[in-house]
């Protein structure tokens, strides 16, 4: 018999997730969306998909459902509607546990979560980062299986992750996402200061982002780190504070925390003395 699958919210995630399963041979029969034109591009993307008025005539319809809205309302989406025996029912949320699909495990379903360890900023964007990414899997068997055979038809890896860790996992997929983007932003703001706006700064700055990934990508820690840091350039530091001083006070407390946080990396590397490293963390100690 073959499981038909539906989405319940189809943003960039859900879109991502139909669409590339569709494209493998997963049943993708339905969809629902409170932004009708987001259902209507899904379904118009994925051959032989259904609009479904509600969340309830969804589930009606499929045997595997992806609960794929906003992360606040995936509880009461699964509260909201009558789940059947053997039913299956997923979310895509990297800080939530299956906790909040209670009401599927109360009706006797089977529950569980996948979570694509990357960014979508944009539908495409989000299809191609979707495929060979890392996905991290929470559930219990027979789902834990699917979501793995997911995972593998998606051309990913996977790990399975215990409940009371999904919040500490969850920050880190932010520091080495978003607050990459608050880096970026910040070091283009520099740039304005001597007359470069922040379009050109961002583009002049993409090769140095691009090599700084291609060094934790082929070198590692703690080889790959580079700077003054690294190098134990204490004069160097200096300046850079003096600098931002001047130009961007509110930026002295983050740019000393970040390099406090930096010592041990270029302690391990072996290309920071001890004495350099105390003479940096003086520098670079909070007021």
């Amino acid at each position: 018999m073959t499981t038909s699958y539906g989405f319940i919210g189809v943003g960039k995630v859900g879109s991502a997730f139909g669409m590339r399963l569709a494209e493998r041979g997963y049943q993708v029969v339905a969809c629902r969306d409170i932004k009708p034109e987001e259902a209507e591009r899904f379904a118009g993307a994925v051959s032989g998909c259904r609009i479904m008025p509600t969340p309830q005539s969804l589930a009606d319809e499929c045997d595997f459902v992806f609960i794929t809205t906003p992360d606040d309302s995936i509880a009461e989406v699964a509260a909201a509607v009558r789940w059947r025996r053997q039913q299956t029912v997923v979310h895509c949320s990297g800080a939530n546990t299956v906790d909040v699909l209670e009401a599927v495990k109360h009706a006797g379903g089977g529950v569980g979560a996948i979570h694509p360890l990357n960014t979508f900023a944009s539908l495409a964007q989000s299809l191609e980062n979707l495929v060979a990414g890392h996905f991290t899997l929470e559930a219990d068997e027979p789902v834990l299986s699917t979501l793995k055979k997911i995972a593998t038809d998606l051309e990913g890896d996977y790990a399975t992750l215990p409940a009371a860790s999904k919040p500490l996992y969850h920050a880190a997929g932010g520091f080495s996402c978003s607050y990459l983007y608050t880096l970026v932003d910040i070091a283009t703001r520099l740039w304005q200061h001597f007359g470069i706006d922040h379009a050109e700064a961002t583009e002049a700055c993409l090769p140095i982002l691009s090599g700084t990934l291609k060094n934790i990508e082929h070198v590692g820690f703690p080889g790959c780190l580079t700077g003054p840091i690294a190098r134990g350039h204490i004069g160097t530091i200096e300046k850079h504070l003096m600098a931002l001083e001047t130009h961007e006070p509110s930026i002295v407390p983050l740019y000393k925390a970040l390099g406090r946080a930096t010592i041990p990396i270029a302690l391990a590397k072996g290309t920071l003395s001890q004495d350099r490293a105390e003479g940096l963390n003086g520098l670079l100690a909070a007021e």
